[in-house]
């Protein structure tokens, strides 16, 4: 039993512990930043960008390859015709027969050298024989099986000049890397503008739980106050009514507040990642005066919002389409490479069609020039000069947008500065009224309506107090994210 309990101990204690922890708004920034997967798919992207980069560089460099092939063909390659392999086979007989014609001739011209030309006669079928069988070796060196072929190469091609091309494109890998962590810089901003919502959300929330509570208290003391004064002839039923029916409005608003609050503490812990259940105590939430709280300041730099990641995205989309521009310009401009490789052939192609594996090296430059294309490449280059135009004018309008948007958050932020001045003198205006009214209940001389008045005007004092506060801490938010700081 004791071995039972002590588990139960140790698998409630870290949710325990979860729940007492009282997190900072740095801390939520960093568990939020460490668990949105859209900018985990961000960083993925930028890594992306970067080996894009990478493997563009390496178009400077020299490439080698290697080739191989196998052929069988249907019949036998030959270099000796069927016409010219039967006249070789049979040189020698058809040598002597001529010789033995002309031999016939001397005879009967010179029939004394018949002897002789008799006895040159029996030499012929052996002279025949023998010049037929060179003619016949000559037929079989020239043959060879062709019908089954291997050849295999090793292959090197170096760029020289290939109209700007490859440098083109690495700039453009180049500046799709940095819109890649631009895009990352502006998803952590998006990410901590909603931290800090939802933090300040629950900060005036727990504050509005104190005040609700505050109120509903000072309303069922002033309950028995009445219930006292009726007892003693002062005051009447409806006074005590009136008492009751803003006690239950504020049992009302008490549970409206406490609901709210528990919605946008789950809120909270959705965007940190965090167990919804876990209830996440804030350090500033119990805090009685948010004034003392260090508040986020604003980039004074009247320039800064040139900084928005939108915009140095947009600038490096400028830069991509103007190197695209040379990319097309490229294609239509002469290209210089060197070519250099070592091949191999069986049967081998060096020394007639000997059956073994012989190879050739081989070194040499390519060029090519276009000629004539119709215009193409004018048409395509002049495209390519739209499409830059095109994102040059977006960046300017997006400029014009964001230095809107910049001075409407400055205007906010001014705005929510000066109401935080005046709840702050509204609720000290509130608090003596109340004191007041309190104090001339207990004389007689202020009725129980003028009491819940001064009650009412004191509770909203005080929200619009907090309200004000919070305010100040998101526009001040809002206001960094509009200039491109915000998390910097």
């Amino acid at each position: 039993m004791k071995k039972f309990l002590f588990t139960l101990v140790l698998l409630i204690l870290p949710l325990g512990i979860l729940a007492q922890h009282t997190y900072t708004l740095d801390e939520c920034r960093n568990l939020a930043l460490k668990q949105n997967k859209q900018l985990a798919i961000q960083q993925t992207q930028i890594d992306k960008a970067t080996y894009d980069r990478k493997a563009a560089g390496t178009n400077y460099l020299p490439k080698v390859s290697l080739a191989a092939g196998y052929m069988l063909t249907s019949q036998e390659i030959s270099l000796l015709s069927d016409d010219q392999k039967a006249t070789l086979s049979n040189l020698g007989t058809n040598m002597t027969g001529n010789l033995s014609q002309a031999m016939m001739q001397i005879v009967q011209q010179h029939p004394e050298l018949a002897p002789l030309v008799q006895q040159a006669g029996q030499l012929m079928p052996n002279v025949a024989g023998a010049v037929n069988g060179m003619g016949q070796s000559v037929v079989d060196a020239l043959h060879t099986d062709t019908r089954n072929a291997v050849a295999g190469a090793v292959l090197l091609t170096q760029p020289l000049y290939m109209g700007g091309k490859i440098r083109a494109y690495n700039q453009i890998t180049h500046y799709a890397e940095e819109i890649a962590q631009e895009k990352l810089r502006g998803g952590r901003q998006e990410v901590i503008l909603q931290v800090d919502q939802a933090y300040w959300q629950v900060v005036s929330l727990a504050n509005k739980e104190r005040l609700a509570i505050s109120y509903r208290d000072m309303l069922q003391q002033l309950n028995k106050d009445v219930e006292a004064l009726i007892r003693e002839g002062v005051a009447t039923r409806a006074n005590a009514l009136n008492v009751s029916v803003k006690l239950n409005e504020a049992e009302m608003t008490l549970l409206k507040v406490q609901d709210g609050l528990t919605l946008a503490r789950m809120l909270l812990c959705q965007i940190c990642g965090l167990p919804l259940e876990s209830s996440p105590q804030l350090a500033e939430e119990k805090m009685e005066d948010l004034s003392a709280v260090p508040m986020p300041l604003a980039s004074a730099d009247s320039l800064s919002w040139q900084w928005r990641p939108e915009l140095r995205q947009l600038e490096k989309a400028v830069n991509i389409y103007d190197a695209k521009v040379q990319v097309q310009r490229s294609d239509f401009l002469p290209h210089l490479a060197l070519m250099g490789g070592y091949a191999t052939t069986y049967p081998s192609l060096v020394n007639g069609f000997e059956k073994r594996f012989r190879g050739i090296w081989n070194v040499g430059v390519t060029l090519k020039v276009p000629v004539w294309n119709w215009g193409e490449g004018r048409y395509k280059v002049r495209s390519a000069r739209a499409e830059a135009q095109i994102a040059r004018l977006n960046l300017d309008e997006a400029r014009e947008k964001v230095q809107l948007q910049v001075s409407q958050s400055r205007l906010r932020a001014n705005e929510a500065e000066r109401k935080l001045r005046l709840s702050e003198h509204n609720l000290e205006q509130a608090e003596e009224n109340l004191r007041v009214a309190q104090a001339g209940l207990k004389e007689g001389v202020v009725s129980t309506t003028d009491l819940l008045g001064a009650q009412t005007a004191w509770l909203q004092a005080h929200s619009e107090r907090i309200d004000a506060q919070i305010d100040v801490m998101i526009t001040r938010s809002m206001l960094d994210k509009a200039l491109g700081r915000l998390g910097e």
